[in-house]
């Protein structure tokens, strides 16, 4: 197995600061060893070897900051540049030009044209930045027939997620800073194969399980040469699981980090894979995804509809809002915060409620009451109320950007499908957007 020739370009204020709206010890952790996470990055997302960094460009406002410490401190962004430096990392200093703009996107975008036609070709560039204002430059990758890798402290825009090939958001990222392997095979489907693919196994040699590999791929080509209509990951998922044992938790699915990338490591013909199905073009209909229908015996209102189509609302019941403010407040109660292990164990929390809500949808809700205004990992913790009302306004707000507003009685549609009280007078104020962070 060979490796991919990488290009890596970060924002540092765009992703360090929408880090530190979500989760202040993380972002200090992402900036004080940028080596470990980015030796974790090196075999993420990735099925035809280890990324070689041919390229490691950092850019950064050495006079940017944010408050710190009990005191409320000022920490400036050039106590974190000895760092990027030992990990490898050319530090690009792009100090601002005006009270809100630092020059560090134009001079990424440039640099990244500029290696499009350079020797040797690189075949990944791996785009560490929420900004949608990014979107140009990957069509221009794209254009020139190169991978595409976006890593997102935010919650990006669909038009800036879309194009890439592959995309790793907040919760990812997270996982990576806290030395955890991202679980990027949950979402709303996948609740019952989450745990086989949420474990912290390094990724290892496929020949070190060559017999298990090869049942493997004897199973899913059976399955995938006799099946009569697309296949359900998840299903297929759980049936291996039960067939070949411990090894698939030991491998971390055969070295390639989740089911979908080692399905794909197969290469098999006509091979279409989606985030809830895998299917063969040349004998099977496209399935309906689970994205664009509701919850099973649920039937979304028309406000609601609109949510998830733009600004991606989990497409769950009415009844399971409540809980999921309820789980994240008794989290935020009861642990030291730690966005990845509060999904996981909101998660485990609803499950035991019988309620399926992936870590995914959970990430969602606390991002958004985050950017909202009520962040997660506030002193005193916060209430469910106060999570509930913090979410909402969000939701209403990131439509309001998205040119979707709503009239009044879609927004009290909205309001009551999300578990807001009557009594509640409006949604709460927000203090960020959801495209980017504070501003220091």
């Amino acid at each position: 197995m060979g490796h991919v020739r990488t290009a890596l370009y970060l924002d540092f204020d765009n992703v360090f600061l929408g880090l530190h709206n979500l989760d202040p010890y993380a972002a200090f952790t992402f900036a004080g060893d940028p080596a470990a996470w980015l030796r974790r990055l090196s075999t993420t997302l990735i099925t035809d070897g280890p990324r070689r960094w041919l390229i490691l460009r950092c850019y950064l406002n050495p006079a940017g900051w944010v408050f710190h410490g009990e005191a409320g401190e000022r920490c400036y962004f050039s106590r974190f540049r000895q760092n990027f430096v030992r990990a490898g990392f050319e530090v690009i200093d792009c100090p601002r030009y005006n009270a809100t703009k630092n020059g560090a996107d134009i001079r990424l975008v440039i640099d990244a044209v500029d290696a499009l036609s350079a020797d040797p070709t690189y075949q990944e560039f791996v785009i560490a930045s929420g900004d949608s204002d990014m979107t140009p430059l990957l069509q221009r990758i794209r254009r020139a027939d190169r991978r595409t890798t976006i890593v997102s402290p935010t919650v990006a825009a669909e038009a800036y997620t879309s194009i890439a090939d592959r995309a790793l958001d907040s919760r990812h990222l997270l996982a990576l800073v806290y030395g955890e392997q991202p679980d990027l095979d949950d979402d709303a489907s996948d609740d019952m194969a989450a745990g086989f693919v949420d474990t912290q196994v390094t990724p290892v040699s496929v020949a070190s399980f060559d017999g298990a590999y090869e049942a493997f791929r004897s199973r899913i080509t059976a399955e995938y040469e006799s099946a009569p209509a697309a296949l359900n990951m998840a299903v297929l998922a759980q049936q291996l699981h039960d067939d070949l044992g411990d090894v698939i938790k030991e491998s971390n699915w055969f070295g390639y980090g989740g089911f979908r990338r080692a399905l794909e490591s197969l290469n098999l013909p006509n091979l279409r894979v989606s985030q809830h199905h895998l299917w063969d073009e040349s004998r099977h209909e496209p399935p309906v995804e689970a994205e664009q229908l509701p919850f099973p015996g649920t039937s979304l209102p028309d406000a609601v509809k609109r949510m998830a189509a733009v600004v991606g609302l989990p497409r769950l019941p009415r009844e399971s809002w409540p809980p999921i403010y309820e789980a994240l407040s008794e989290y935020t109660r009861t642990h030291p915060f730690n966005l990845t292990q509060c999904t996981s164990w909101c998660r485990d929390r609803l499950r035991e409620q019988g309620l399926a809500v992936s870590r995914n949808s959970i990430s969602y809700v606390a991002r958004g009451a985050t950017y909202g205004g009520c962040p997660l990992y506030r002193q005193p913790p916060p209430t469910a109320e106060e999570i509930r009302e913090a979410f909402i306004g969000y939701v209403l707000e990131y439509a309001e950007s998205a040119d979707a507003p709503l009239t009044d009685e879609e927004v009290a549609e909205v309001r009551d499908w999300l578990g807001a009280d009557e009594e509640a007078s409006g949604p709460s104020a927000v203090g960020g957007h959801p495209d980017g962070g504070a501003v220091a």
